[in-house]
C-alpha cells in the first residue's frame, strides 16, 4: 500500500490526481553475508562476525520512474556484475537501470562480484576463485524479492533533513610526497611506522554528510556519506563490515526509527593509516569516532518541506580510455593463459578492457532533492574529485557516493599518475592518466545544469 492508502497498481493514476506533487519512500534491508567456505576477496571465509554484511537501500516514488539507491557491504561489483545488479534491481522496483545506483562500501573481508571476469576465467580453464558467481546470483534473487516486497508498502515523504559535521582523527591521505613532488611513502589503512603516522593528515574531506527522509516528525531513513577506506584490519577469513559498519550500527541503535544507510565517498587515496597501527582495538576506536561525527551531523540537521517538484534525476555517460598497459597485458594473457592462475584479478582487468574497446560507457548520476545534490560515481576515486564537486557548488549541499562501477579500479588525478605510488600503478588502476579531463567535466555538468 502507498502511504496515502492506495494500492501500488493505482500509483500512476495518483500523479494526476489528489496525490500529485507527493513523493513516497520504500525501504529495503537484507543480509548479504555469504556461507562459510565462500571465496572472499582475500582468502576463504571461515566464520562470520557478530555483525554480518548488509545490503540497504531506498526506492523513491513520485518523481518520474522510481529511483533506487543501494549500498552493500562488499568490496566491489564490476563490469557484467554491475550491469546485472542494476538491471535486476530496476526490474524489481518497476524502473529502468539508468535510474538505479548501487555502491559497495569496500570492506576487504567481504565478497566481490564480476560475472565478466568469471566468464573469462572459465573460458581459460581457470578456477574463478573469488569471482565464482553462485553466491552473487543467489543473492541477486533474494535482493529482487526483497525490493519487490518493499515497493508494495511506501510512506509519504514530507521533509528532508540535511546535516553535516567533521569526523576527527579517522581519515588521512595515503600518499606522502617528498620534496621532489613524488610519492616517497604510502601510509595505507594501517601503518606501524611512527614517522609516517606523524606526517600531516594530507588532503582529505573530513565532512560526513547526512541526508534524511521524514514523514512529518518521524525519521524514515538516514543516508550518510564519508570518504575513507573502511579497513581497520583484514585478511581474517571472517566477514565483517569493519568500522564503518560498526558506526552505522551504533547510529541505528541511537535512532532506531530510521533505516541507516552508509555510502563511502571518493576515498581512493584516503585511509585511516595515520590513526591506525593495525591493533585490533582500533576497530572500535575508529567506529566510535565516526559515529560521533555522524551524531553531530544528525544534531546539526535542518529539515525542510519537500515535494516531487523539487526532486530530479540526472545522468551523464562517460567514455573511459583504458590504461595503456592493458593492451600489452591482453597479448601476454592470450599467449600464456596460465597467468590467470597466478592472478585471477587479471580477469577483471580484461573484462574492463573489453568493455572499453566495445564502446561501453559508465553512467554517473545526480539525485537532486531540495538543496541537496547526491552524486553517484564509479570506482576508487581520489578525494580531489569529491572536493572539486563541493567547491563547484558551495551554494548547495553536495554529497558523494563512490565505489559504483568498480571496473576502472583506482582513478587518480592526472597529476597523480606522474607522482608514482601504488594507486596509479599497473596493479591498481585500469584507466588512462588523462581520465580526469573527461570525468570532472561530466561531474560539473551534473551539478551546473
Amino acid at each position: 500500500m502507498l502511504g496515502s492508502g492506495l494500492p501500488l497498481s493505482s500509483y500512476a493514476k495518483t500523479l494526476n490526481d489528489e496525490n500529485q506533487g507527493k513523493i513516497f519512500l520504500s525501504l529495503f534491508d537484507l543480509d548479504a553475508t555469504p556461507p562459510i567456505g565462500q571465496e572472499l576477496a582475500y582468502g576463504q571465509m571461515t566464520n562470520s562476525w557478530d555483525l554480518g554484511l548488509r545490503a540497504k537501500g531506498v526506492v523513491l516514488h513520485g518523481a518520474g520512474k522510481p529511483i533506487v539507491l543501494c549500498a552493500i557491504d562488499w568490496i566491489g561489483i564490476s563490469n557484467e556484475g554491475y550491469d546485472a545488479f542494476r538491471s535486476t534491481m530496476a526490474k524489481a522496483a518497476g524502473t529502468i537501470p539508468e535510474r538505479v545506483t548501487v555502491h559497495t562500501i569496500h570492506q576487504h573481508d567481504s565478497v566481490r562480484c564480476d560475472f565478466g571476469a568469471e566468464k573469462i576465467l572459465k573460458e581459460n580453464g581457470v578456477a574463478p576463485k573469488s569471482f565464482e558467481g553462485s553466491f552473487a546470483r543467489d543473492f541477486l534473487t533474494r535482493l529482487k524479492e526483497t525490493i519487490e516486497k518493499s515497493v508494495k508498502t511506501t510512506v509519504d515523504i514530507t521533509h528532508i533533513g540535511l546535516g553535516k559535521a567533521n569526523i576527527l582523527n579517522v581519515a588521512s591521505n595515503r600518499r606522502i610526497l617528498g620534496e621532489d613532488g613524488l610519492v616517497k611513502a604510502s601510509r595505507m589503512s594501517s601503518c606501524r611506522s611512527p614517522a609516517l603516522r606523524a606526517e600531516p593528515e594530507g588532503l582529505i574531506d573530513p565532512v560526513v554528510s547526512l541526508v534524511s527522509f521524514w514523514n512529518e516528525d518521524k525519521p524514515l531513513a538516514v543516508l550518510s556519506y564519508y570518504a575513507v577506506h573502511p579497513q581497520s584490519y583484514y585478511r581474517t577469513g571472517i566477514v565483517n563490515p569493519d568500522f564503518p559498519g560498526v558506526a552505522r550500527f551504533l547510529r541505528q541503535l541511537a535512532v532506531p526509527e530510521a533505516l541507516h544507510i552508509h555510502f563511502n565517498g571518493a576515498s581512493g587515496d584516503v585511509a585511516a593509516g595515520k590513526y591506525n597501527d593495525g591493533s585490533k582495538e582500533n576497530r572500535l576506536i575508529l567506529a566510535e569516532r565516526m559515529a560521533e561525527g555522524m551524531k553531530k551531523a544528525w544534531e546539526n540537521t535542518k529539515k525542510e518541506k519537500i515535494t516531487a517538484r523539487e526532486v530530479f534525476w540526472k545522468q551523464q555517460q562517460v567514455t573511459f580510455t583504458p590504461a595503456p598497459y592493458l593492451a600489452k597485458l591482453k597479448k601476454e594473457l592470450e599467449n600464456n593463459p596460465s597467468l590467470y592462475e597466478k592472478n585471477v584479478g587479471y580477469a577483471r582487468k580484461m573484462a574492463w578492457y573489453e568493455r572499453c574497446l566495445s564502446g561501453k560507457k559508465v553512467d554517473i548520476s545526480c539525485l537532486g532533492i531540495g538543496k541537496a545534490r547526491i552524486l553517484h560515481l564509479p570506482a576508487e576515486l581520489f578525494v580531489d574529485y569529491q572536493l572539486a564537486a563541493k567547491k563547484r557548488r558551495p551554494d548547495l549541499f553536495v554529497a558523494v557516493a563512490a565505489y559504483g562501477e568498480y571496473g576502472p579500479g583506482y582513478i587518480g588525478t592526472e597529476k597523480a599518475y606522474h607522482e608514482g605510488g601504488y594507486e596509479t600503478s599497473e596493479t591498481a588502476t585500469n584507466v588512462h592518466p588523462e581520465t580526469e579531463r573527461k570525468l570532472k567535466p561530466a561531474i560539473f555538468k551534473l551539478l551546473d545544469d
